[in-house]
Protein backbone atom coordinates (compact mmCIF):
# COMPACT_ATOMS: atom_id res chain seq x y z
CA UNK A 1 0.00 0.00 0.00
CA UNK A 2 1.64 3.28 -0.85
CA UNK A 3 2.25 5.63 1.85
CA UNK A 4 0.15 8.41 1.68
CA UNK A 5 -3.06 6.33 0.64
CA UNK A 6 -1.44 4.43 3.88
CA UNK A 7 -2.43 7.64 6.10
CA UNK A 8 -5.61 8.06 4.34
CA UNK A 9 -6.49 4.67 5.64
CA UNK A 10 -5.84 5.28 9.58
CA UNK A 11 -2.23 4.11 10.51
CA UNK A 12 -1.44 8.14 11.26
CA UNK A 13 2.29 7.17 12.38
CA UNK A 14 3.62 5.58 9.56
CA UNK A 15 7.81 5.59 10.71
CA UNK A 16 10.22 5.08 7.88
CA UNK A 17 13.43 3.45 8.55
CA UNK A 18 16.65 3.16 6.33
CA UNK A 19 20.69 2.88 7.33
CA UNK A 20 23.46 3.96 5.84
CA UNK A 21 27.06 2.62 6.28
CA UNK A 22 26.44 -1.22 5.69
CA UNK A 23 29.34 -1.57 2.55
CA UNK A 24 32.36 0.63 4.28
CA UNK A 25 35.57 -1.01 5.56
CA UNK A 26 35.27 1.99 8.27
CA UNK A 27 33.15 3.83 10.90
CA UNK A 28 30.29 2.96 12.24
CA UNK A 29 26.89 2.13 10.54
CA UNK A 30 24.12 4.52 10.90
CA UNK A 31 20.37 4.44 10.61
CA UNK A 32 17.31 6.87 10.86
CA UNK A 33 13.94 6.77 11.98
CA UNK A 34 11.25 9.28 10.56
CA UNK A 35 7.42 10.00 11.07
CA UNK A 36 6.42 12.28 8.28
CA UNK A 37 4.02 15.30 9.28
CA UNK A 38 0.90 14.83 6.29
CA UNK A 39 -0.06 18.50 6.74
CA UNK A 40 3.54 19.54 5.62
CA UNK A 41 5.13 17.63 3.12
CA UNK A 42 8.31 17.90 1.69
CA UNK A 43 8.69 17.72 -1.94
CA UNK A 44 11.92 16.41 -3.68
CA UNK A 45 11.96 13.30 -1.32
CA UNK A 46 13.69 10.09 -3.17
CA UNK A 47 16.72 7.67 -2.16
CA UNK A 48 19.17 9.65 -0.84
CA UNK A 49 21.68 7.55 -3.28
CA UNK A 50 20.30 9.05 -6.38
CA UNK A 51 20.91 13.13 -4.85
CA UNK A 52 23.75 15.03 -4.98
CA UNK A 53 25.16 16.21 -1.53
CA UNK A 54 24.07 19.37 -1.64
CA UNK A 55 20.32 18.45 -2.10
CA UNK A 56 20.62 15.59 0.21
CA UNK A 57 22.08 18.78 2.88
CA UNK A 58 19.00 20.59 1.92
CA UNK A 59 16.31 17.95 2.40
CA UNK A 60 17.64 17.01 5.95
CA UNK A 61 17.23 20.39 7.00
CA UNK A 62 13.77 19.99 5.67
CA UNK A 63 13.36 16.79 7.52
CA UNK A 64 14.34 18.96 10.42
CA UNK A 65 12.11 21.71 10.02
CA UNK A 66 8.64 19.78 9.45
CA UNK A 67 8.55 16.39 9.99
CA UNK A 68 6.97 14.67 13.05
CA UNK A 69 9.00 13.23 14.44
CA UNK A 70 13.23 12.06 13.87
CA UNK A 71 16.04 10.07 15.18
CA UNK A 72 19.19 8.96 14.02
CA UNK A 73 21.45 6.61 16.19
CA UNK A 74 24.64 4.39 15.14
CA UNK A 75 26.56 1.00 16.06
CA UNK A 76 29.87 1.32 16.54
CA UNK A 77 33.11 -0.37 15.13
CA UNK A 78 33.09 -2.30 18.09
CA UNK A 79 29.78 -3.64 18.09
CA UNK A 80 29.80 -4.26 14.02
CA UNK A 81 32.86 -6.74 14.39
CA UNK A 82 31.43 -8.53 17.97
CA UNK A 83 28.09 -9.07 16.66
CA UNK A 84 28.27 -8.70 12.75
CA UNK A 85 27.56 -5.97 10.49
CA UNK A 86 23.71 -6.98 9.72
CA UNK A 87 23.10 -7.51 13.34
CA UNK A 88 24.49 -4.04 14.20
CA UNK A 89 23.10 -2.51 11.45
CA UNK A 90 19.25 -3.72 13.26
CA UNK A 91 20.73 -2.77 16.56
CA UNK A 92 21.43 1.10 14.62
CA UNK A 93 17.18 0.54 13.76
CA UNK A 94 15.72 0.11 17.19
CA UNK A 95 18.02 2.75 18.58
CA UNK A 96 16.53 4.91 15.99
CA UNK A 97 12.88 3.90 17.01
CA UNK A 98 13.79 3.93 20.36
CA UNK A 99 15.08 7.85 20.12
CA UNK A 100 11.61 8.91 18.38
CA UNK A 101 9.98 10.09 21.77
CA UNK A 102 6.68 8.53 20.15
CA UNK A 103 5.69 5.09 19.68
CA UNK A 104 4.65 4.84 15.04
CA UNK A 105 1.35 2.87 14.55
CA UNK A 106 3.78 0.69 11.83
CA UNK A 107 7.31 0.54 10.64
CA UNK A 108 8.65 0.34 7.54
CA UNK A 109 11.87 -0.56 6.72
CA UNK A 110 14.17 -0.26 3.45
CA UNK A 111 15.54 -3.86 3.07
CA UNK A 112 14.17 -7.60 3.27
CA UNK A 113 14.92 -7.98 6.93
CA UNK A 114 13.18 -5.99 10.40
CA UNK A 115 14.93 -5.23 13.28
CA UNK A 116 13.13 -6.36 16.80
CA UNK A 117 10.38 -3.25 17.78
CA UNK A 118 7.33 -2.69 19.85
CA UNK A 119 4.49 -1.96 16.88
CA UNK A 120 4.51 -3.69 13.68
CA UNK A 121 6.94 -3.73 11.36
CA UNK A 122 7.19 -4.08 7.07
CA UNK A 123 10.37 -4.89 5.34
CA UNK A 124 10.34 -3.66 1.76
CA UNK A 125 12.76 -4.16 -0.75
CA UNK A 126 13.96 -0.91 -2.39
CA UNK A 127 11.26 0.87 -0.18
CA UNK A 128 14.05 4.24 -0.27
CA UNK A 129 12.74 4.59 -3.85
CA UNK A 130 9.29 3.57 -3.52
CA UNK A 131 8.06 5.49 0.17
CA UNK A 132 9.09 9.27 0.94
CA UNK A 133 8.86 8.39 4.47
CA UNK A 134 11.57 5.53 3.94
CA UNK A 135 13.29 8.15 1.86
CA UNK A 136 13.56 10.56 4.16
CA UNK A 137 15.27 8.22 6.85
CA UNK A 138 17.67 7.57 3.68
CA UNK A 139 18.72 11.19 3.88
CA UNK A 140 19.00 11.51 7.42
CA UNK A 141 21.14 8.25 8.10
CA UNK A 142 23.53 9.18 5.36
CA UNK A 143 24.00 12.69 5.94
CA UNK A 144 25.02 12.31 9.38
CA UNK A 145 27.05 9.65 8.31
CA UNK A 146 28.53 11.52 6.10
CA UNK A 147 29.45 13.88 8.52
CA UNK A 148 30.66 11.43 11.30
CA UNK A 149 33.11 10.58 8.60
CA UNK A 150 34.33 14.05 8.06
CA UNK A 151 34.83 14.13 11.34
CA UNK A 152 36.93 11.15 11.59
CA UNK A 153 38.78 12.50 8.21
CA UNK A 154 39.80 15.18 10.93
CA UNK A 155 41.52 12.36 13.47
CA UNK A 156 43.00 10.46 10.56
CA UNK A 157 43.92 12.38 7.77
CA UNK A 158 46.01 10.22 6.09
CA UNK A 159 43.12 7.57 5.10
CA UNK A 160 41.44 10.71 3.71
CA UNK A 161 37.68 9.47 4.53
CA UNK A 162 36.00 13.10 3.66
CA UNK A 163 36.37 11.89 0.07
CA UNK A 164 35.73 8.06 0.38
CA UNK A 165 33.73 8.44 3.56
CA UNK A 166 34.97 4.67 4.06
CA UNK A 167 33.98 2.99 1.37
CA UNK A 168 36.50 0.20 -0.41
CA UNK A 169 37.55 2.48 -3.54
CA UNK A 170 40.76 1.64 -5.18
CA UNK A 171 42.27 4.82 -3.17
CA UNK A 172 40.98 3.76 0.40
CA UNK A 173 42.43 0.33 -0.39
CA UNK A 174 45.98 2.03 -1.32
CA UNK A 175 46.17 3.61 1.79
CA UNK A 176 45.10 1.17 4.53
CA UNK A 177 47.63 -0.93 2.81
CA UNK A 178 50.74 1.99 2.82
CA UNK A 179 49.29 2.53 6.73
CA UNK A 180 47.52 -0.48 8.07
CA UNK A 181 44.31 -0.27 9.93
CA UNK A 182 43.29 2.43 11.70
CA UNK A 183 41.06 1.84 15.18
CA UNK A 184 37.99 2.67 12.92
CA UNK A 185 38.64 0.07 10.94
CA UNK A 186 36.31 -2.92 10.44
CA UNK A 187 38.21 -5.94 11.77
CA UNK A 188 35.61 -8.35 10.73
CA UNK A 189 35.71 -7.20 7.16
CA UNK A 190 37.42 -8.98 4.77
CA UNK A 191 39.85 -6.54 2.99
CA UNK A 192 41.07 -5.34 6.65
CA UNK A 193 41.71 -8.77 8.27
CA UNK A 194 43.95 -8.95 5.60
CA UNK A 195 45.62 -5.90 5.99
CA UNK A 196 46.09 -6.94 9.89
CA UNK A 197 47.77 -10.16 9.06
CA UNK A 198 50.44 -7.99 6.46
CA UNK A 199 49.36 -10.07 3.67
Amino acid sequence: MRYWRCLMQGAVNICGIDEAGRGPLAGPVYAAAVILDPARPIEGLKDSKLLSEGKREYLARKIFEQASAYAVAYASVEEIDRLNILQATLLAMRRAVEGLGMLPDEAWIDGNRCPKLPCRARAIVQGDRLHPVISAASILAKTARDAEMRRMHERFPQYCFDRHKGYPTPEHLALLERYGPSEIHRRSFAPVRRFLRGA
